[in-house]
């Protein structure tokens, strides 16, 4: 039973390990093991993550698809993964440029159709798991196993909690030199005592929040949870978090004001927390649609840097990289911005108008693409499609003032800007707006 999840447990000692390795390190002895041990101790009443009895801050980034080598070139020291597919390749390749994995395992999620009263799925999804654990365990890039992703968003059956401490438990039996975390979509008292009660194996737990990464502090004693915490996602503001249109399509904050918000939610939330906070995992080191193509991810789908690469480089390393992205000031649509409604009138000329400079005086090039609204209402990044671009509508738009004809058949769409300096960084912005008839 882990300690460090009751919030009232008594710190008797000035130095507590919290994984299960210092019980379950004498069980191989016939072969030495050869791979990265992971532990938790508590110095000086914080909580510090150790492999191979050194220090170890997270500095990380999930990564979906995204560029490894690159990731370790911007000064990261580590990646996490959502699922176990392709995970030689990731940890094959995280190895060879110096950085450690927390190893996704995919647990079936009830919002998905699970049914974790159903004995038989359960058991044949743990069968599952403790194959790719055997295969998996002794690479050394490996450091921790986050069992599962926001199993709480949209769950009521708490059986979900000791299928999650079984995979925990059988992980601890075949591998007892890597910690185990589940990620949480926020933090409340209700998860942190359905986890303490159903699911007391696991060495830690983890959190996901984007906005409300600003109060984490509030959030973490309102739950009552005192043990270690990683940050295993955070980064831009949400579309849940934002305001929305009148006809309901929210708000995406430029690629500038993303920027900003990486390095003052890095800076603010996550190093002051230095007590329970072992590090962090930015969100997206990649690219996806998750209501735009734009939201999430900290590149373009042509693999080419955002802002918030740069600033990610700067939390790392504590320098500027050599060449830095385009800085995104303005962007109207006839004369005004996102969040003023704009309703156009189908197909009427317009124009567009942004202002972008570049840190480099890079020469710069803009690209201008008109798009349905997306309809999707999934959650929790599952799978989206990505909203049909309309063409034929730009009659001048080849720099910083685009003139367009509006769509002819009224409904929402979204004009996108995308500003480039050659060097492989693009600042974006979109604006949403809504025809008429």
């Amino acid at each position: 039973m882990n300690p460090s999840f009751y919030p009232f447990w008594p710190v008797l000692l000035t130095f507590i390990m919290v994984s299960s390795l210092g019980c379950s390190t004498q069980k191989n002895t016939q072969t030495p093991f050869t791979g990265t041990v992971s532990e938790i101790r508590q110095i000086d009443g914080n909580y510090q993550l150790f492999l191979d009895g050194e220090p170890f801050y997270v500095k990380g980034a999930g990564v979906h698809h995204g560029d490894i080598p690159l990731l370790a070139t911007h000064g990261a020291n580590s990646l996490r993964t959502w699922s176990m597919d392709n995970a030689e390749e990731v940890l094959d390749l995280a190895h060879e440029n110096g950085l450690k994995v927390m190893m996704g395992i995919w647990v079936g999620l009830e919002r998905h159709g699970f049914d974790y009263n159903d004995r038989e799925a359960v058991k044949a999804q743990f069968e599952r798991i403790k194959r790719d654990v055997l295969r998996l365990k002794d690479h050394p890039a490996l450091m921790i196993w986050g069992i599962g992703n926001e199993m709480n968003l949209l769950s009521e059956n708490p059986k979900v909690w000791n299928a999650v401490n079984d995979i925990s438990k059988m992980i601890h039996e075949v591998d007892p030199y890597h910690l185990t975390t589940t990620s949480l979509s926020g933090i409340d008292k209700k998860d942190v005592d359905l986890i303490a009660g159903r699911a007391p194996d696991l060495d830690f737990i983890s959190v996901q929040l984007y906005a409300a990464i600003e109060i984490l502090p509030r959030l973490v004693e309102d739950s009552g949870y005192t043990g270690p915490l990683l940050v295993t996602e955070w980064g831009a503001t949400g579309y849940w978090e934002v305001s929305n249109t009148t006809w309901g399509a929210p708000l995406e904050n430029n690629s500038s004001v993303k920027a900003d918000y990486y390095l003052s939610r890095y800076q603010n939330a996550i190093l002051s927390e230095k007590k329970q906070v072992m590090g962090s995992f930015v969100f997206l080191w990649g690219q996806k649609q998750e209501r735009t193509p734009t939201w999430f991810g900290m590149f373009m789908p042509d693999g080419s840097e955002t802002e918030s690469v740069d600033v990610m480089h700067y939390a790392w390393t504590g320098e500027w990289p050599g060449n830095r992205s385009p800085r995104l000031h303005d962007f109207k649509l006839d004369g005004r911005k996102a969040y003023q409604n704009i309703k156009l009138q189908a197909s009427t000329v317009y124009e567009a108008v942004v202002s972008v400079t570049d840190p480099d005086d890079d020469p710069l090039t803009y690209l201008w693409e008109i798009r349905y609204e997306s309809e999707s209402t999934n959650t929790g990044g599952d799978a989206e499609y990505i909203p049909a671009q309309l063409n034929g509508l730009f009659t001048q738009g080849a720099n910083s003032h685009a003139t367009f004809q509006a769509p002819s058949q009224p409904g929402a769409y979204r004009l996108f800007i995308y500003v480039e300096d050659g060097q492989g960084h693009t600042a974006h912005a979109n604006i949403p707006f809504l025809v008429e008839g």
